[in-house]
């Protein structure tokens, strides 16, 4: 099988032959194939290792620190990211290359141009639009709007389905645990708390089908639409889902300089194009970003060829291909708060959204991601969770045991 290992240096790919081995037989693997040192190494599926920096920080991840426990005891199985932290230099192996006209050979100007990776723009779209539920796009524009006001950046995962025609219809919009900053965001996701959203998804019938981020203030004024290290996150997203109609939003504060009003909210919907992701995949993208790098453009680690040049340098435009917005009424409400901000989520929020909603049938009254997601936590991932949300997505009536279980965590509170 293929594991993922993501370390300072990017992402990188692991040949695993034995899906049981032990954290030692896998840093054996890491130092044959990516030629970092067994003695090196700190393993964690806590994507935050990466962002610790010193010594005593990195000691507190001791997720995988036993080298007798199996992966398979991790659930770590084919297509997992694991983390990687890794003190002193190595060399990241490239492509071979093979000299040309040493011996005779010679090379025609077709062979040449063939060669060469060209960068052009892709005219045209995979999916046909992306059409947002009302309540879910509000509830997070609302948020980075009023609560954050465009300080700091903010993401989420879109749910929903994909037509046969290729329209995408987002539905809710998850948001994993993060951090923010006013130019970077770090996705700490949570591999349980993903499990359970698939879980709730499965039974909704839908899938991930995108990702959604706001820009801020300082960004307002750039002459890019998308930064360097946006499109970095956006291409990696988009890679691993393997979704051919995976879309982005960027969700923007333009000002308005008419009225004292502060700015309109935009929504504006990407996909980056096949080519950027081939590039992605293949390790072209310089993935380490300096402090002084021009933020509207992208750097590849050898010459591509834009127009009639030669440069390690791409406008992020040229990878980005526009995709239509429009709006419908899914059939979620989005009234309960939302996982991992700042407000704590308790079973008193769940007696008072279900006494708020009394007057509806009970189904009715449970219809809303976000409550689903917290009730989710005590049942059973694999059976009750997907069975409760095919009791909303049919909108059946919800069997007694679910209903007593529900109403006594509220009373609880």
């Amino acid at each position: 099988m293929l594991i993922r290992i993501r370390s300072r240096d990017g992402l990188e790919r692991l040949q695993i032959d034995n899906p049981n081995i032990t954290i030692s037989q896998l840093k054996t693997l890491i130092e044959s194939q990516l030629k970092v040192p067994s003695h090196n190494q700190t393993l964690s599926a806590n994507q935050s290792l990466l962002i610790a920096k010193t010594p005593t920080q990195i000691a507190q991840f001791t997720d995988m620190s036993n080298p007798q426990t199996l992966i398979s005891s991790l659930n770590i199985t084919h297509g997992s990211i694991i983390y990687l932290a890794y003190e002193g230099e190595r060399t990241v192996s490239g492509p071979k290359i093979q000299p040309a006209g040493s011996f005779g050979k010679k090379m025609t100007m077709d062979d040449l141009i063939a060669k060469q990776m060209r960068i052009v723009r892709q005219e045209n779209p995979n999916c046909e639009l992306v059409s947002f539920d009302r309540d879910a796009a509000n509830g997070f524009q609302r948020y980075v709007n009023e609560m954050l006001v465009f300080g700091v950046k903010r993401g989420g995962f879109m749910y929903g389905t994909v037509s046969d025609e290729g329209k995408v219809e987002v539905d809710f919009i998850y948001e994993p645990p993060q951090q923010g900053t006013e130019d970077s965001l770090i996705l700490l996701r949570d591999s349980d708390e993903e499990r359970l959203v698939e879980a709730i998804a499965l039974g909704l019938g839908m899938r991930k089908v995108g990702f959604i981020f706001n820009q801020t203030i300082a960004q307002t004024k750039t002459d890019y639409t998308l930064s360097n290290r946006e499109v970095l996150q956006a291409v990696e997203l988009q890679g691993e889902s393997e979704l051919k109609e995976w879309v982005t939003v960027v969700v923007k504060l333009e000002g308005n300089d008419d009225d004292d009003s502060g700015g309109d909210v935009h929504f504006e919907a990407f996909q980056l194009s096949d080519l950027c992701v081939k590039l992605f995949k293949d390790g072209w993208f310089e993935t380490e970003i300096g402090a002084d790098a021009d933020p509207k453009l992208s750097k590849m680690k050898k010459d591509v060829v834009v127009g009639v040049k030669d440069t390690r340098e791409v406008d992020n435009d040229f990878f980005l291909v526009v995709v239509k917005i429009f709006d419908h009424q899914g059939p979620l409400s989005s009234t309960f708060p939302v996982e991992n901000r700042n407000t704590m989520i308790t079973m008193r929020t769940l007696k008072t959204h279900l006494d708020r909603t009394r007057n509806l049938p009970f189904v009715k009254r449970i219809s809303d991601f976000h409550l689903l997601l917290f009730i989710a936590r005590f049942l059973d991932v694999n059976s009750d969770v997907p069975a409760l949300a095919g009791c909303v997505r049919a909108q059946a009536t919800i069997p007694k045991g679910y209903q007593i279980l529900i109403d006594s965590m509220a009373a609880s509170g």
